[in-house]
């Protein structure tokens, strides 16, 4: 068996091209978490250029699980309208809000039928917008942000503790 392969550039035949239509595509995942401190919900914009913006909320409310998952996608939507983004992929594990927005599936109740009213209303500032429902292992970065906006507690303004990064190492420059 030889391990070199003379042909590199026939691989290139096989590699995906991405349509014109997706290449100024952005991504929303969302999702929420609720644990005994109450409720947390996450979006992660993703550009075109693959660059990750996060975003996360502490709700100051008591709701229902699919409340917060709503509250989630109006989180992601509303990111993307304030980033002007025009043609947006919108992925979550909750099948209930994913098919709702759809309209595959119909919303009875009362309490949801303002979130998908709403966001059905933020649609109209994309050219192209469309939902996706994906599995929970595939959606553990907005998780993640859900879950630690979850467990911060309120202050009595209502405002959020700002996370800090820090880098610990600075590349030298050569002169």
């Amino acid at each position: 068996m030889h391990l070199e392969f003379p042909y590199v550039d026939i691989m290139t035949l096989f590699e995906e091209e991405i349509e014109d239509e997706d290449r100024d595509k952005w991504i929303v995942w969302f999702d929420s978490a609720s644990n005994a401190l109450g409720h947390g919900v996450g979006a992660v914009l993703v550009t075109p250029n693959d660059q990750c913006i996060p975003f996360r909320a502490r709700l100051g409310f008591d709701c229902m699980n699919n409340m917060a998952e709503y509250e989630a996608c109006t989180l992601g939507t509303q990111a993307a309208i304030d980033f002007k983004v025009k043609f947006l992929k919108v992925y979550g594990d909750s099948a209930l809000v994913i098919h709702q927005l759809r309209g595959e599936w119909e919303t009875k109740d009362h309490k949801l039928i303002p979130y998908q009213a709403y966001i059905k209303k933020q649609t109209k500032f994309f050219n192209d917008i469309y939902f996706h429902h994906i599995p929970r292992e595939e959606n553990q970065m907005a998780d993640a942000l859900a879950t630690l906006a979850s467990m911060f507690q309120l202050t009595p303004h209502g405002d959020l503790q700002y996370i800090k990064f820090r880098c610990r190492g600075k590349l030298s420059q050569s002169a």
